[in-house]
């Protein structure tokens, strides 16, 4: 299991994230989804040089050139809604990637919001056997919703490698989400954070991603 975190070498990710958290910079919601996709496309870049490569004839107008390019089939699978943005920006880089979506979302199971629960409602996914999964998820706080992802994609087939990108992830998410990945698996983060509060938000994080990208939700 690898784990990468972009937060541990400066980068332009850091401004990106500065913005991201601060509490003024919120208030321009499309600079906040923006920051979310470029970020994305920071990433995919760097899961771009853990993929295989095999070389291919060019012709240009002067001549023939042999370039290395990607022969992975890659999935980009998207956990609804917060994904969004983010799936976007990796789609910016991997253009010819297939796509699956899944509402996996956390739920309060007790009156002091506290305790929480995820209810996984509905999946699109082509199969993904043998493919390149990669996961996209802004944050992975318990790791509860990522881990029913990962569950519900696998019974489509099982993946060649499995990536899992976030913005912020905490130590405890982290954990969870390993017991559901293969040891050849990656988790890649912008940042993470310290730990969550009572209510399961990470701290010092960003706050709900859904609801900063999109409004509140009832």
């Amino acid at each position: 299991m690898q784990i990468i975190n972009f937060n541990e070498r400066n980068s332009v990710v850091n401004q990106y994230m500065a913005e991201l958290r601060d509490k003024s910079y919120q208030r321009n919601r499309l600079l906040f989804r923006h920051n979310v996709e470029r970020i994305g496309e920071m990433m995919a870049y760097e899961i771009s040089k853990t993929l295989d490569y095999k070389a291919k004839t060019v012709t240009t107008p002067l001549g023939t050139i042999d370039i290395q390019l990607p022969k992975d089939d890659l999935v980009i699978a998207t956990v609804l809604r917060a994904g969004l943005p983010f799936h976007a920006g990796f789609l910016h880089v991997f253009d010819r990637a297939e796509n699956a979506f899944v509402s996996a979302y956390r739920m309060y199971t007790n009156r002091e919001h506290t305790e929480v629960g995820v209810h996984t409602e509905y999946m699109a996914s082509p199969s993904v056997k043998g493919k390149t999964l990669v996961i996209v998820d802004p944050m992975l706080a318990t790791g509860g919703s990522m881990a029913a992802s990962i569950e519900a994609l696998l019974k489509t087939g099982k993946p060649r490698k499995i990536h899992i990108a976030c913005v912020i992830a905490t130590p405890e998410g982290i954990e969870v989400v390993k017991e559901a990945l293969p040891d050849d698996a990656y988790i890649w983060a912008a940042a993470i954070d310290p730990g969550m509060n009572e209510h399961k938000y990470i701290v010092p994080g960003f706050g709900d991603c859904g609801d900063l990208c999109y409004g509140e939700k009832l």
